[in-house]
């Protein structure tokens, strides 16, 4: 079975966030399991790019509105990540450095899409299934269902996965003619709140939309930033799978970014000396409980919340604990969380920015990861935590609720809320001290929480099943 994965990143070559960390992922397990997985990205000028091969294996021009444009199709000739990989190059439009944030913004995702579409109706690269993700990728299903440019292939079953309902790639009528002639009947099918709403077109047109968590299936119901009504009626085609992770990358025993490795039998004495050099690096004391965030910070992920929550938390448990963040995004809330430096020194430690290397010595040297989202698809952050022996405190929504067990549960191995507020982020991590002072039971969590499988290897085996549904071979 060939399947061709359509997104605006992954991992390493582009990454922003999770969808970047799945789509890098994903692949290479289904692969492994048997199925012709690829993956077709917009070119961008980075790292990965530079440094590696990538061939020109098609050529052909497009149409945007009035504009036409040239394209070409890049192959990693090395098979680097594991699968094919394929890039979509438009110079002058998509041969940028960023991802995201240029003006242009809706041109370069529809003319990538539409380049896709041109290269496999043109070529012999047929797809058993093509599998959208997010609204970058959101129009495929509907340009490959009605338009009559590409006819020949709406045999072909559409998949779309939501990482977040929360971005839909809205853009106004004044752009119809970006996409190529369609029967006007169908126009309703792109239409939402009076906009082109890419999401939303992808979910009434694609075959099966997947979330990334089952409990996020329900919450779109209810909270989907406008796409509620939608998400109801069409609840029968959906499907939450939820996230798995690269346990080869995230891995105590083998990951050449930590301080030093270390496995179930040795998790304590681990700990103790990656934490003892990060906390060295950030000029705290190893001998107090850590508590990390990791992650945007933006509202969505609570991070508007975590300034005033960790000053209460450090004048309530006086000389109790230890937090560090890092993290970027909004400056508002950058700027308070730098503030806190001030007061707080030597208790609190801040890294405004992103840094991968870094990331992956605090999940080592951590105790606790506090994530106090309002909304979270999946959650990759706590997954990552508990493989290096690091105890969730988590807000008890999306796929939080479905990946982590409060200790007052049965078989429970993490600290979870109900009720997200400054004092419920308190009386959780005054929980997750309690808990520290008992080093036995600690020692149990930890070991508990690292022999968790949270791999891809189940999670690809869902979403071959449902490939299999939707196509004859």
């Amino acid at each position: 079975m060939n399947v061709i994965h359509l997104s605006a990143e992954c991992y390493p070559v582009a990454k922003v966030g999770g969808l970047g960390d799945v789509v890098g992922a994903l692949p290479k397990y289904l692969c492994e399991a048997g199925i012709n997985a690829s993956v077709v990205l917009p070119y961008y000028d980075r790292k990965f790019v530079q440094e590696n091969t990538f061939d020109i294996i098609f050529k052909s021009t497009g149409i945007l509105g009035s504009k036409t444009f040239k394209y070409n199709i890049l192959k990693e000739r090395n098979r680097t990540l594991g699968f094919d990989l394929y890039l979509i190059q438009i110079p002058g439009l998509l041969d940028r450095p960023e991802i995201y944030c240029y003006p242009d913004e809706i041109e370069q995702f529809i003319s990538f899409q539409l380049s896709f579409l041109d290269w496999i109706s043109k070529s012999d690269q047929k797809p058993d299934i093509i599998h959208c993700h997010d609204h970058h990728t959101g129009l495929i299903p509907f340009l490959v269902s009605h338009t009559i440019a590409y006819s020949n292939l709406a045999s072909i079953p559409t998949v779309c996965t939501i990482h977040n309902g929360q971005y839909q790639g809205w853009f106004g009528w004044d752009k119809i003619s970006y996409l190529p002639a369609f029967d006007l009947n169908k126009a309703g099918l792109l239409d939402w709140g009076n906009c082109i709403n890419s999401l939303a077109a992808s979910v009434k047109c694609c075959w099966k939309f997947t979330t990334v968590s089952p409990s996020y299936l329900k919450e779109l119901s209810i909270n989907s930033n406008g796409l509620e009504k939608l998400f109801q009626m069409e609840e029968a085609k959906g499907s939450g799978i939820i996230n798995g992770i690269d346990t080869l990358v995230w891995n105590s025993e083998t990951d050449p970014m930590i301080f030093k490795t270390y496995s179930l039998d040795s998790v304590n004495a681990g700990k103790k000396e990656n934490k003892k050099q990060l906390c060295k690096e950030f000029g705290l004391s190893s001998s107090k409980p850590l508590v990390v965030f990791i992650g945007r910070l933006v509202g969505e992920k609570g991070a508007d919340l975590l300034s005033e929550a960790i000053a209460s938390c450090l004048d309530t448990y006086k000389g109790k604990l230890n937090f560090l963040i890092l993290g970027s995004g909004d400056p508002k809330t950058e700027k308070e969380l730098k503030d806190l430096s001030v007061k707080y020194k030597k208790q609190y430690g801040v890294y405004i920015g992103y840094d991968e290397m870094l990331s992956h010595r605090i999940y080592a040297g951590a105790d606790f990861l506090i994530m106090p989202s309002r909304v979270e698809p999946c959650g990759l952050n706590q997954l990552y935590a508990m493989r290096y022996g690091t105890i969730p405190v988590v807000h008890k929504t999306g796929g939080l609720k479905d990946t982590v067990i409060d200790l007052k549960e049965a078989g429970g191995y993490g600290l979870s809320f109900d009720e997200l507020s400054i004092q419920s982020i308190k009386t959780a991590i005054g929980r997750a001290c309690e808990v520290y002072e008992d080093t036995e039971r600690m020692t149990l969590i930890r070991k508990k929480i690292m022999s968790l499988d949270f791999s891809w290897d189940k999670s690809a085996e869902e979403y071959i099943k449902l490939y299999k549904s939707l196509s004859n071979d």
